[in-house]
């Protein structure tokens, strides 16, 4: 049964969207090799070993690492399987765990600096900091290398509650289009960051007595001070939507592929763009320090100048 024009539109996600396809006996390509791999393991070892030890003893020497192969083919932790996890773990303890930005090799240390906390307790030393990406290009994309390169574009958000379920349907179909139309890795951020009002309120302040008349100059100072009193009572935050389209096949399909991206998002009514060299580099920048530039000075009771201080109004 269709659901009405005016019906609100609900969509049912599996959870198991992400899934990899089943190959044989409800098992993954991944999972069948590494099953595989251990029964050819423990083959091998039977037909070397055949002539010298019991079955039954080996049965039971061989029922461990056949145990090990299959929770290893069906085991999952965080979302990863088991092997893919175990194999991530053993990379992120063998590699450094202090990373500093540089462009070269660090070099170590002499042997005279003091890099232990205690007998046997030696300091690691800092590794370069590498990032997948190289360069931002001079039309604004993300250089991977090897990966291909990367198209941000920001994003307005919608006002969604406050339409009606027709509406609301439009907007879900849409989006569900756009969804539906992905060929390549695509990633939607979305970002709180703190709004800082200093600047914007003390620029009201200082221009109110240019204004031409008294009340508007009164009805100026009067916002003024309601952002002040609004930053000093509330934390207030603003939305940062950015999608990321990568391809591996070059700039001009990234290109081509954010550009699509804007035309489907304007279905929506989401006001979008595909950021320019500089707007790439401040949305990296605030990836990479969020806290940058968030932190406002204490307010006093008010800082806006008496027009009566001023001898000139």
């Amino acid at each position: 049964m269709r659901p009405t024009p005016e019906a609100p539109l609900r969509a049912k996600v599996p959870a198991n969207v992400e899934r990899k396809d089943r190959v044989l006996f409800g098992l993954s390509g991944h999972q069948l090799a590494i099953v595989t791999v251990t029964g050819l393991l423990i083959y091998t070892a039977w037909t070397a070993l055949a002539a010298l030890v019991h079955p039954l003893v080996f049965a039971v020497a061989a029922l461990p690492v056949a145990g090990v192969g299959f929770i290893l083919a069906v085991g999952r932790r965080d979302g990863l399987s088991l092997d893919t996890w175990i194999w991530a773990a053993v990379r992120h303890r063998r590699s450094p765990h202090r990373l500093v930005p540089a462009t070269e090799p660090i070099i170590p240390a002499p042997s005279w600096v003091a890099t232990t906390t205690g007998p046997g307790d030696r300091l690691p030393l800092p590794a370069p900091l590498r990032l997948p990406a190289t360069a931002i290009t001079g039309d604004g994309l993300i250089d991977l290398g090897g990966e291909g390169t990367t198209a941000l574009v920001s994003a307005s958000t919608v006002a969604f509650g406050l339409r009606t379920p027709g509406e609301q349907n439009a907007l879900v179909a849409g989006f569900a289009r756009w969804l539906q139309s992905l060929d390549a890795p695509t990633q939607i951020l979305v970002r709180a960051q703190p709004v800082d009002l200093t600047a914007l309120a003390w620029r009201i302040g200082e221009q109110a007595p240019s204004l031409p008349h008294p009340a508007l100059e009164a009805a100026a100072r009067s916002h003024a001070e309601f952002l002040v009193a609004l930053a000093a009572e509330r934390e207030l935050l603003r939305r940062q939507v950015t999608v990321a389209v990568r391809s591996p096949r070059g700039a001009g399909h990234s290109m081509h592929r954010a550009a699509e991206a804007v035309r489907a998002l304007s279905a929506c009514e989401v006001t979008a763009r595909v950021l320019d060299p500089a707007g790439t580099t401040a949305v990296l920048a605030g990836c990479l320090n969020p806290a940058a530039g968030t932190t406002s000075p204490g307010w006093g009771p008010s800082p806006f100048p008496d027009p009566h201080d001023h001898p000139e109004v």
